[in-house]
């Protein structure tokens, strides 16, 4: 059984033996506690430890309260008591706005902020338990809602009933957006671990060097600033599971303690010296073709066929059109309760254009269209900025699916130069050729059409970010898209013809 985790403190006060007597006076009352005595040693100490509470002293020359800003920044919710040898209206005013919970004006008893931090303490952990009720009755709606009248998701449902009550590592394959974790969450639900702990980690959005850490903890020593044990993601899943998203991220280096995990059900944290078993069921999810990833050297072979035990596809949701409906329907009722909004039910015009919608961001997509919708309850913009949105078909062969490419595609034409031959061509007279300048012109056109297209489909279709990467304005983007749009419309009646 795996010890409960205690909250964690950090004292921040420059004041080296007050610090020694809180920390020794909290770790008594079963706190997890660390000290800094200055901003930047709080700083680090801060991302090293991950403190649910931090007690700030305002420092002379208010760099405390600098320092409440930059931890603020680095996790607006954590929570920050203040302390001060003074009670400064205009500072007690600054920190409140900057986002610090409490004030203590020294010297103060411990027993009075030991009973302010238990009341902090006790406070969040209801607020997490209701969060924790709130996302499980959102998630069984998500379940069902994910599952609509298209015969592809009906046999992702069976596939996820055949392996949910097994140990079996689960591949969960997926463009953005299609509800990879939703299907993980689906598993977990239906198997026999349900009771234990579900826990997720997103290996994008952990720094390499910190992912090792995170996944398999630490021991004390392990580095500058690891002054206690930290029990990692494998720890807190033992006897559940843990699904890994976007797999494909992590770095070919922690790939083989993953490996060892899955072989063995073994893994040492940083600085251990020994071994710990684990009871641990993986589940991972990738947006990515791994096959390709292993052929460049960028993932384990032997890592992949573990993962690789059971996959589950999901399909993009422009090849399941007959749902679309009904997302619409569920995610209309979820957003108008959640905003107290009223909106009228689309139009059955809106619904045929979005069906018609390749969709390159998915469900997620369609979820925030649906969201805008009833923030500014005008179905006549929310159609414009489809329109607008609505992708292109790249004039790049091997082009991401986002785009719906048939499978038809000619093979790939690698520059622009060659591109210029792909388009239309003159009449074939034998005497007309194109000028220099008109070559010069079609090949720009061809290399910044890729551009654009590359770029949207990495923000997936975010305009105003696609902008900003083109460092071009805003307006001049959809003017840019506009013309060609009318380009493939004037390419495809000329091959019509």
């Amino acid at each position: 059984m795996l010890p409960a985790q205690k909250t964690r403190v950090l004292i921040v006060d420059e004041d080296v033996s007050l610090a020694r007597f809180l920390q020794s006076y909290l770790t008594r009352r079963n706190y997890d506690v660390s000290s800094a005595t200055s901003g930047d040693e709080a700083i680090r100490m801060f991302r090293v430890c991950d403190p649910a509470l931090v007690l700030l002293d305002a420092m002379p020359n208010l760099s405390g309260v600098e320092t409440l800003e930059r931890i603020k920044q680095i996790k607006p919710e954590v929570t920050v008591i203040m302390t001060s040898g003074a009670s400064n209206p205009e500072v007690i005013f600054k920190v409140s706005k900057l986002g610090a919970e409490d004030y203590l004006v020294k010297p103060f008893d411990p027993a009075e902020l030991d009973r302010r931090i238990a009341k902090i303490v006790d406070r969040q952990r209801v607020s997490s338990e209701v969060v924790q009720l709130r996302d499980q009755v959102r998630r069984n709606h998500d379940f069902v809602a994910l599952f609509g009248t298209s015969p592809k998701m009906e046999e992702v449902k069976e596939t996820i009933e055949q392996v949910a009550d097994t140990t079996a590592t689960v591949l969960i394959r997926g463009e953005s957006g299609t509800g990879k974790e939703v299907v993980a969450r689906m598993i977990y639900a239906q198997s026999s671990r349900r009771e234990k702990p579900f826990v997720k980690v997103n290996c994008a959005a952990i720094p390499n060097e910190l992912l090792e850490s995170e996944l398999f903890g630490y021991e004390p020593g392990a580095f500058t600033g690891a002054n206690r044990q930290k029990l990692g993601k494998f720890d807190q899943a033992h006897g559940g599971t843990i699904f890994l998203d976007e797999i494909s991220e992590m770095h070919p280096a922690l790939q083989a303690k993953l490996l060892h995990v899955l072989q063995d059900g073994e893994f040492a944290r940083l600085g251990g010296k020994r071994d710990i078993a684990v009871d641990v069921r993986v589940l991972a999810a990738t947006n990515k073709p791994l096959e390709r990833a292993v052929g460049e050297g960028l993932f384990r072979e032997d890592l992949f066929y573990r993962l690789n035990v059971v996959t589950v596809h999901i399909p993009p949701l422009r090849e399941r059109q007959a749902e679309i409906a009904v997302f619409l329907d569920y995610f209309l009722h979820k957003y108008s309760e959640f905003y107290g909004k009223n909106p009228p039910p689309f139009s059955e015009y809106a619904i045929q254009r979005m069906i018609e919608y390749t969709w390159p961001g998915n469900i997620r997509e369609l979820e925030n269209l649906v969201k805008r919708y009833v923030i500014v309850g005008n179905e006549a913009q929310i159609i414009r900025e489809l329109s607008t949105h609505k992708p292109v078909i790249s004039s790049i062969s091997g082009a991401s699916p986002l785009w719906g490419l048939p499978k038809e595609v000619p093979p790939p034409v690698n520059d622009a130069a060659s591109r210029v031959t792909a388009m239309p061509p003159k009449p074939a007279n034998g005497e007309e050729t194109m000028s220099l300048l008109e070559i010069g012109r079609r090949a720009a056109q061809a290399a910044e059409r890729e551009a654009i297209e590359r770029v949207l489909n990495q923000t997936r279709w975010n305009r105003r970010q696609a902008a900003k990467i083109l460092k071009i304005s805003y307006k001049a983007l959809l003017n840019k898209l506009k013309v060609i749009e009318e380009q493939i419309s004037a390419e495809r009646k000329t091959s019509a013809s």
